[in-house]
C-alpha cells in the first residue's frame, strides 16, 4: 500500500464522524478478506524492517517534505485537556508532542494559544529539520529535537515531570508492538502528576488495514506499506490495557468512526480511529 494511495484518502471531505465504544462491524465479504491473511512477512524481513525504520521515515519526508499531511486544527476542539486542565486562563502550558512529524500539529497550536511552550520530536532527523525551518519556529516557544522513543531518554531534553500535557497523535501505530510499553514508560517520566496524554490513532478495521495484501501483514493488526514504513491497527481493549500496565489511568478511549468521499470517483469509505485520554496518578 503506497503512500499516493494513502494519500488519496486522506485528503478528501469527510462527512460527520461519531464517537462508539464498540468496534466497526465487518462485511461477510471483509472479514472472509481478513481471515484469509494467514502468511506473515518472513523474519529476516520483519528485523530488517525493525532495523531500517528509521530510514524508511527519513525517506518518506524526503519524498513528502511538508506536503503530505493537512495542519491538525482539529486538536484543541477534539481535545478539550489543552484548554481546561489549566487552573487560570493566562496560566503557561508545556506541551510534549511524542512524533512530531513536520509539525502539523504543534504549529496551530502555537498559533492558536500564546500561552504555551512545546517540546517536540520525532524519529526522523529530516522532520525535525522541517520543524526548525518552519517560519512558524521560536525557540522560546518550542523545542524540536531527534529522538528515537523506544530507546532515547526525553530526560535528556525534557525536565523529568515538567510536562502537562502529552500528545500521541497517529505515532504509536508505527512502533513495533513489542516496543510499545517502552514509549508509554518513556513518555511517562517527564509528565507530572495528573497530566494527561492525548491519543489518536488508526483503529481496528479501518479501511487502511482492509486495502492491505497478502504478504504486507507483519503480525496480529501490523502491516507494512510498500514504502517500508508501518502500522498497527488498535483496538480499545489493546490500548487501554496497554496503558494501563505502564501505570496511567483510562479518562475515555472511544472509536471514531467516519466516512471519507472522493466525490470525483464516486467513493466513500469507512475509517476508524481510536481517541483516547490517559492520566499520569498523582499518587
Amino acid at each position: 500500500m503506497g503512500s499516493k494511495k494513502i494519500k488519496f484518502i486522506v485528503y478528501n471531505a469527510s462527512k460527520d464522524q461519531a464517537k462508539t465504544p464498540t468496534a466497526r462491524v465487518l462485511t461477510l465479504e471483509e472479514q472472509e478478506r481478513l481471515n484469509g491473511e494467514r502468511a506473515l512477512v518472513s523474519d529476516f524481513k520483519q528485523m530488517k524492517l525493525e532495523k531500517e525504520a528509521q530510514k524508511n521515515w527519513d525517506l518518506f519526508y524526503k519524498r513528502n517534505t511538508t506536503n503530505f499531511f493537512k495542519d491538525r486544527h482539529w486538536t484543541t476542539r477534539e481535545f478539550e485537556e489543552l484548554k481546561a486542565c489549566r487552573e487560570f486562563e493566562s496560566q503557561k502550558l508545556v506541551l510534549l508532542e511524542a512524533g512530531c512529524g513536520v509539525g502539523n500539529c504543534i504549529f496551530p497550536l502555537l498559533e492558536d494559544d500564546l500561552n504555551i511552550f512545546v517540546y517536540a520530536c520525532d524519529f526522523s532527523p529530516r522532520a525535525v529539520e522541517f520543524v526548525r525551518q518552519n517560519p512558524l519556529y521560536c525557540p522560546d516557544r518550542c523545542c524540536a529535537f531527534q529522538c528515537d522513543l523506544t530507546k532515547d531518554d526525553l530526560m535528556e531534553n525534557v525536565p523529568e515531570s515538567s510536562v502537562d500535557v502529552i500528545t500521541l497523535i497517529f505515532v504509536l501505530s508505527a512502533v513495533h508492538p513489542d516496543k510499545m510499553k517502552l514509549v508509554l514508560e518513556n513518555i511517562s517520566r517527564v509528565l507530572k502528576p495528573g497530566g494527561f496524554v492525548l491519543f489518536r490513532d488508526y483503529g481496528l478495521y479501518d479501511h487502511a488495514m482492509l486495502r492491505f495484501k497478502s504478504g504486507n501483514k507483519l503480525g496480529e493488526n501490523f502491516y507494512v506499506r510498500q514504502d517500508g514504513t508501518r502500522s498497527y491497527f488498535f483496538s480499545k481493549e489493546f490500548l487501554a490495557e496497554l496503558f494501563e500496565k505502564t501505570g496511567f489511568k483510562c479518562v475515555a478511549n472511544d472509536y471514531v468512526l467516519r466516512e471519507t468521499v472522493n466525490k470525483k470517483e464516486g467513493l466513500c469509505v469507512p475509517r476508524v480511529f481510536l481517541q483516547s485520554k490517559f492520566m499520569k496518578p498523582e499518587s
